[in-house]
């Protein structure tokens, strides 16, 4: 039990790792296809953490990752699934979660983001700020790539926009391109 709580998660933040993200993506799909409930997926990236590496070097980085890991392990619900996608990049799977249950909890982590203390209260580092993309099951997907597509999508809309902000996949999002023969 130890070594499968060992090789689910990642030693850095805490959460679980892209592999235990990936089966349990596809579980959850499948669960809400079979029971007809909604899903949500969150994308989030830390804006400018290759300027705050620069910066501050990589131990810095690793503090407020290891940070924000802890952060969003205590801020999603029980059934929540919160992991490290890769490098910077984060997801959390909602079960159960409408449209609009799935966009206000990614404001919500949003802006705790923000507010969560640091750990060495000495050290200065620049507040960690988020953009955060929105995919829902079945409106911008019905398997796990349409979802992580769509939510990546948005993700990058709300860099592009900004940062520091949530976007909604839009319809089309996570889906093939209908190529119509006409």
């Amino acid at each position: 039990a130890t070594l499968r709580e060992q090789s689910s998660r990642d030693p850095l933040t805490g959460l679980f790792n892209r592999r235990y993200m990936e089966e349990s993506l596809d579980r959850e799909v499948r669960r809400a296809a079979r029971e007809g409930y909604g899903l949500g997926i969150l994308m989030a990236d830390l804006d400018n953490f290759k300027q705050l590496n620069d910066a501050f070097g990589h131990a810095a980085g690793d503090a407020v990752l290891g940070r924000i890991g802890r952060f969003l392990g205590a801020a999603v619900r029980g059934g929540d699934i919160a992991c490290r996608f890769g490098g910077e990049e984060f997801v959390v799977i909602l079960p159960k979660a409408s449209l609009d249950d799935t966009r206000r909890r990614a404001e919500a982590l949003r802006d705790g983001i923000k507010v969560h203390e640091l750990d060495e209260p000495t050290r200065l580092l620049p507040p960690a700020t988020m953009s955060v993309g929105v995919a829902v099951y079945p409106d911008h997907g019905t398997s796990v790539e349409e979802l992580l597509l769509a939510a990546d999508s948005a993700m990058y809309r709300a860099k592009a926009q900004g940062r520091d902000r949530v976007v909604v996949a839009s319809g089309s999002e996570g889906r093939p391109i209908e190529v119509s023969a006409g």
